[in-house]
């Protein structure tokens, strides 16, 4: 079956998901909806990057686009001033929506009640299905799976590794700034807010009453000049959020970022084959360990974006409401063996 597709937001996860559209045997883009002006009148092909022109033209009005009734509209448009107002439109129109905008819904249950009533209503109203996701199968299925090849678990934990010298990176992460000034990216509960929701997901699939998600981080000082940041500013930063269960983290995801591969020596390394990826690990009887290397760790954006297009069929084939990966058949690679 083929599905109509909308793409709305033209960021750079926005541009991946259209590359990944435009590919796509089962997908025919329906329309995109900007929030840069400088891409409203740009043909898809362009922003994607790849291919010959679609005539499809980015808008700043979704009226075109809600007009041709698509199935599904991946929603990346992360800089809009009511992300969640746009999402809720959609729904209401009886489009099915794929998003990766507001981490807190990758757990319903435990997002902001006002907000998963007023979804589960734009979603009941036209009959149309949510889902949120994070950026890999590493930070919930595939812990999950791994689960149950265990007669007891202890524990789990999910790290990512990347290695980033760009400028847009850099910013993020707080790279080449004092050690002595705390990143933004980690600033008090910003971490447990993005990836809180993750832990929380998968205590409930392990039954796991957790007390409490605690986070913490640590910094790495650069060893000498590397490019424009100065030896002794911020080249590497780690942090944690766990679930707390009677004083023991039971559940942990993890994020370790260097600037360059030898920073930090005495941390976690990533898995062999690159300087990026993911590793599970599940605490057992038997224990487990997935490493992922991801020679394309450079570019989170189109991880996001190529799970998200992946989940369309599953989300256009759902029931309405608030959905997870776990609540919906598993979306895979179909049709992109070639």
């Amino acid at each position: 079956m083929s599905y109509l597709v909308g793409q709305w937001g033209t960021g750079p996860a926005g541009r991946s998901s259209l590359a990944a559209l435009l590919g796509h045997p089962d997908l025919e883009l329906a329309g995109v909806v900007t929030v840069d002006p400088r891409h409203a009148g740009v043909d898809a092909a362009e922003l994607a990057g790849s291919g010959r022109p679609t005539r499809i033209r980015a808008t700043e009005d979704p009226a075109p686009l809600l007009a041709r009734r698509p199935h599904v509209v991946c929603h990346t448009a992360s800089r809009s001033r009511d992300v969640a107002g746009e999402i809720c439109h959609i729904l209401e129109s009886g489009t099915g929506v794929v998003s990766d905008v507001l981490p807190a819904l990758v757990h319903p249950p435990s997002a902001d009640r006002a907000l998963v009533r007023r979804l589960r209503s734009a979603c009941a109203t036209g009959g149309a299905a949510c889902l949120t996701l994070g950026p890999s199968p590493a930070n919930d299925v595939l812990p999950l799976l791994l689960s149950g090849g265990c007669l007891r678990v202890h524990g789990v934990k999910v790290t990512r590794f990347t290695c980033r010298d760009d400028p847009e990176a850099a910013a993020r992460l707080g790279f080449g700034g004092p050690l002595g000034h705390r990143p933004r990216i980690v600033r008090p509960g910003g971490p447990a807010r993005a990836w809180g929701p993750v832990v929380r997901l998968l205590a409930e699939h392990l039954a796991v009453p957790l007390d409490e998600v605690a986070e913490t981080y640590e910094l790495c000082p650069a060893p000498e000049d590397i490019g424009s940041v100065a030896k002794g500013t911020l080249a590497g930063l780690r942090f944690q959020v766990s679930g707390v269960l009677r004083g023991r983290p039971v559940i942990t995801v993890e994020h370790v970022a260097r600037l360059r591969a030898d920073i930090a020596p005495h941390w976690p390394a990533p898995p062999p084959g690159g300087t990026g990826g993911h590793r599970v690990e599940i605490d057992g009887e038997p224990p487990w360990r997935m490493d992922l290397a991801d020679p394309a760790a450079a570019d989170p954006a189109a991880a996001t974006a190529l799970r998200m297009v992946s989940a369309v069929p599953a989300v256009a084939e759902a029931p309405p409401g608030l959905h997870t990966p776990l609540t919906l058949p598993p979306f895979t690679g179909r049709r992109r063996l070639r």
